[in-house]
């Protein structure tokens, strides 16, 4: 029986051409729109919207809690994907243990 959705998407720096969308910093400039400098003077991701490399492929993790707590900001984001021809797919079927290190800003 397979397990549960977390809700989480993911949108893939892959147009449906399958060519890789450009710039290649596209992930991390899309993240940053809910991103803060930290005491170490380092951007910190949120973990409810976060970059990251995917089988070789950049891609924006989008935590289930942003449509509820922030719906513009979502729809903004879904909005850039389909105007961008990216793909968005479901994202861990299984809750992840903690928030990635890049979305923490920890090392």
């Amino acid at each position: 029986m397979p397990e549960p959705s977390t809700g989480e998407v993911v949108i893939r720096g892959i147009t449906s051409q399958g060519r890789p969308f450009r710039p290649s910093d596209w992930a991390d400039r899309l993240a940053s729109i809910l991103s803060h400098v930290g005491d170490d003077n380092r951007l910190v991701y949120s973990p409810k919207l976060c970059p990251v490399t995917r089988a070789g492929v950049r891609c924006v993790v989008i935590q289930p809690e942003l449509a509820a707590r922030e719906p513009r900001v979502f729809k903004f984001l879904l909005d850039f994907a389909r105007d961008n021809d990216l793909e968005v797919i479901p994202g861990r079927q299984t809750a992840r243990q903690s928030a990635c290190s890049s979305c923490a800003g920890t090392a």
